[in-house]
């Protein structure tokens, strides 16, 4: 059986593919790659890949809608590696990327190991300063609760909802189908894998390069908004994630009132720290006041 499966779903990335695509053929692994009916170059790089590493598969299909889940819905049916990692397509990971994610695994025995990011902007690679002050860590390896890793959706530091970054058995995807046609196919689903989990870690070394880049699916949802309607809109993907991440929760009946209340500090903190001008803040309060009453409703508060 093959060690790991890497899947990346191509979409137009075709500036950024290659430097992607190399890094990824410096590890040891299965690569399925899905091209989701890229309109540019993109599907042709996919094919140079295939032709010159049996390693690379690759897969193309009319496009899928709006965000990544029905690319990485095709990936997981033709993954076969003891573990499953997803590498973006317009990102790149280190040379001992999956060497030191497995180096870990093998130490703690954790379910899903996940690691730093770094930035790519512009072509310069960013470092993330000081990162492992902030954790309790044993050899550069902090214990990544459930509790951690749920609270962490509400704040996004550790990047708990997405699946880039992470090695986890292919074992955990059983039964797991993600949500297509939605822009944050992650959330919800990513957190049915760590309720099913046992054990969770974070190695602290900065192995993934996140791009931010000009064109991207989210970048292309902000195009010509003013601050406030960029604020309200950040505002519907956050209240999206937070609210799949009560649902599930509620579900597992796990420190439901705890998140609830974190939930509700959150947006009390959103509200306090806004910066716009006297009109558009009150706009934006009144849009988190409605999102508190709605909950506080909902909940019985």
């Amino acid at each position: 059986m093959t060690k790991v499966s890497i899947g990346v779903t191509v979409y137009n990335v075709e500036k950024y593919l290659r430097e992607c695509l190399d890094s990824i053929m410096r590890q040891t692994i299965d690569v399925i790659m899905v091209d989701d009916g890229s309109t540019d170059n993109s599907f042709n790089i996919c094919q140079e890949y295939a032709a010159r590493d049996d390693r690379f598969k690759l897969i193309h299909q009319e496009n899928k809608g709006r965000g990544q889940a029905g690319a990485k819905n095709t990936c997981l049916r033709y993954m076969t590696g003891e573990y499953v990692t997803w590498v973006d397509s317009d990102d790149v990971v280190d040379d001992n990327y999956l060497e030191k994610l497995l180096e870990v695994q093998e130490k703690t025995g954790a379910d899903i190991v996940r690691c730093v990011r770094k930035y790519i902007r512009n072509g310069n690679v960013y470092f993330v300063k000081g990162y492992e002050d902030g954790f309790i860590n044993t050899d550069g390896i902090f214990d990544l609760s459930l509790k951690t890793a749920l609270e962490n959706v509400l704040d996004h530091t550790l990047g708990t909802l997405e699946f880039w970054g992470e090695l986890i058995p292919r074992k955990l995807y059983r039964g797991v189908t993600l949500s297509e046609g939605i822009i944050h196919e992650d959330q919800g689903n990513k957190l049915k894998l760590y309720f099913q989990s046992k054990k969770n870690v974070m190695t602290l070394e900065q192995l993934y390069s996140y791009r931010l880049r000009e064109g991207s699916i989210m970048d292309s949802f902000r195009e010509g908004k003013n601050l406030l309607r960029e604020k309200l809109y950040d505002l519907k993907v956050s209240t999206f994630n937070w609210n799949k991440l009560m649902y599930y929760v509620d579900v597992a009946d796990y420190k439901v009132e705890e998140l609830r209340e974190a939930y509700i500090k959150k947006l009390d903190k959103l509200s306090a720290e806004v910066n716009l001008g006297e009109e558009d803040n009150k706009i934006y309060r009144e849009a988190i006041n409605k999102q508190k009453q709605k909950l506080q409703r909902y909940w019985n508060m």
